[in-house]
């Protein structure tokens, strides 16, 4: 028998989560108590409830009745007794673990043992705060997104001693609100912001190591990677001073997780008072009237055929990447050869994705190397090659990287540049390492999320849902990582490890057991996710 949604839900917690989270229960049917032990504070969290079903309404999203019914379910109530009749609490105050445990004693003596309590909190482990609880296996995490009435996920979090009587009532009551609930156990970050951690902690490595600059990393994630926007926009969004904080307290709660250690340039920009929007300076400037940055280019159109002498390109090594671009070149007019098939003519242009096997080179052209399985530098050391990296699926990238060094040719910069060009992308030139710009990003955030899903902090669906729901992410880490394949992302991240001699990079077991199990992503049917071959 499925549990039923909280009726009754008291909301504790008047600021912008709190209002948020009662216009939620409000809409849902549920008699709803807010209360705050600062008045103005109650005050104006009860008119912001109402005004937020009064924009609900406007935009069509709830009939003018439907806001009024829910306006009429709402109740400011002034003591915290008075959320005595509540089947569930949803505590949303501020992220001090001190006051939280003065809440929960409070409330373990005014509501019945029945009652469920729940916290918001997105940076203090659920065990810590149900520990002042009279029943802690009553406590649960209910980590909404903010805005709350807009963000379509909820995780519902299990502390250690959380009951399943307890878990099922804060699922069944956030569906009731509309969301999509996911599971998550309790632990640091829990696990969307735990999976998401190096989204921003290795674009600010990058930038530390002038691999590229501000601006070039953030265009690169949206055009080649198909997100919203760059890391460090999103740093000045959420603000830089507040994102500094949530790095410390990972990195203390992990207890110093290589990981997770936070970048001495979030902690100058923190002190500096450059903390983004809210300052009107963080990684952009927004204190003129006009936009932060120009918007990204369309594609490039298409390109002539390759002219006389151009048309022969020699596609080394196998592998998802390969056989796209194998695809993709020969749809743009390119005569593609493999390395056997090309050894009477010489090429325009020799792209090395890999060795295949023995024989799988070629000789005799400007030569593109793939930066997946190390840098430029360790690949063709003292050598005229231009290194390249992109993630697959290659048709939906709107860009390609690419790099060089004092030693790389005039003819393979100028060839590699007009070859992706003529493939519909755009070009950026990054500094070296191993999987560039994006490749490290998105690897890094692959392999958090298979240390999560090893750890049994979630499910791969919960994962994947709870990235693409609560972080915007065009698709989800371990969806993406079964179509880049398996092999490509361990590839580059013991490269990473190679070169940086450093624990940051270890690859998770559970993604080194897939290889080795040949269960290498969607191509083969079988990767973090089964497929039909």
């Amino acid at each position: 028998m499925s549990t039923p949604a909280a009726r009754t839900i008291g909301v504790l917690g008047a600021g912008t989560m709190g209002a948020g989270i009662a216009q939620l229960a409000a809409r849902s049917g549920a008699r709803t108590l807010l209360h705050d032990p600062i008045p103005e504070a109650l005050q104006r969290g009860a008119k912001r409830v109402v005004e937020g079903l009064q924009k609900e309404a406007a935009k069509g999203k709830l009939s003018a009745e439907e806001a009024q019914a829910a306006a009429a379910r709402l109740q400011a109530v002034e003591s915290i007794e008075a959320l005595a009749p509540c089947e569930l609490v949803i505590e949303a105050a501020p992220e001090r673990l001190d006051l939280k445990h003065e809440l929960y004693r409070e409330l373990s003596r005014v509501v019945s043992e029945e009652c469920v309590l729940a916290t918001n909190t997105s940076s203090l482990p659920v065990t810590a705060v149900a520990a002042a609880a009279t029943h802690p296996e009553r406590v649960v995490g209910m980590h909404f997104f903010n805005p709350a009435p807009v963000m379509a996920l909820l995780e519902v979090i299990a502390g250690m001693r959380s009951s399943d009587m307890a878990l099922a009532l804060a699922t069944a009551t956030g569906e009731a609100m509309g969301k999509t609930t996911i599971r998550a156990s309790d632990g640091p970050g829990f696990l969307v912001n735990r999976c998401n951690r190096p989204f921003g902690l290795e674009a600010l490595r990058l930038l530390g190591e002038q691999i590229a600059d501000v601006e070039t990393i953030d265009r690169i994630v949206r055009m080649e990677g198909g997100f919203r926007m760059g890391p460090f926009e999103l740093s000045d969004l959420v603000g830089v001073d507040t994102g500094f904080d949530v790095a410390r307290s990972f990195y203390e709660l992990g207890f110093g997780e290589p990981r997770w250690r936070p970048s001495p340039i979030q902690a100058r920009m923190a002190a500096a008072g450059l903390h983004g929007r809210k300052s009107g300076q963080g990684y952009y400037d927004y204190s003129g009237d006009g936009p932060h940055r120009p918007e990204d280019p369309e594609p490039p159109s298409a390109s002539d055929p390759p002219a006389d002498g151009e048309g022969l390109v020699v596609i080394c090594g196998e592998g998802v990447l390969a056989g796209e671009l194998r695809t993709a070149a020969a749809q743009a007019g390119y005569e593609v050869h493999s390395p056997q098939d090309a050894q009477r003519e010489l090429p325009a242009l020799i792209v090395e994705c890999g060795l295949g096997g023995e024989g799988d080179t070629a000789r005799g052209g400007p030569r593109v190397v793939l930066c997946d399985s190390g840098s430029l530098a360790s690949l063709d050391p003292g050598g005229p090659s231009v290194g390249f990296h992109v993630l697959p699926p290659f048709q939906e990238a709107g860009l390609v990287e690419l790099t060089r060094s004092e030693h790389s040719s005039p003819s393979a910069v100028a060839r590699a540049e007009r070859f992706f060009t003529a493939l519909g992308k755009h070009t950026a030139w990054v500094g070296d390492a191993p999987g560039l710009v994006l490749g490290r990003i998105v690897c890094q955030v692959i392999n958090e999320s298979a240390f999560a899903l090893g750890e049994g902090v979630g499910s791969a669906a919960d994962i994947d849902t709870g990235m693409k729901l609560g972080m915007n992410h065009p698709r989800g880490p371990l969806e993406w990582a079964d179509k880049i394949g398996l092999d490509h992302v361990l590839t580059v991240l013991e490269a990473l490890s190679d070169e940086y001699r450093e624990e940051r990079y270890r690859p998770a077991p559970v993604l080194r057991r897939l290889v080795l199990s040949e269960h290498l992503g969607r191509d083969v049917g079988q990767g973090f996710f089964e497929y039909e071959v």
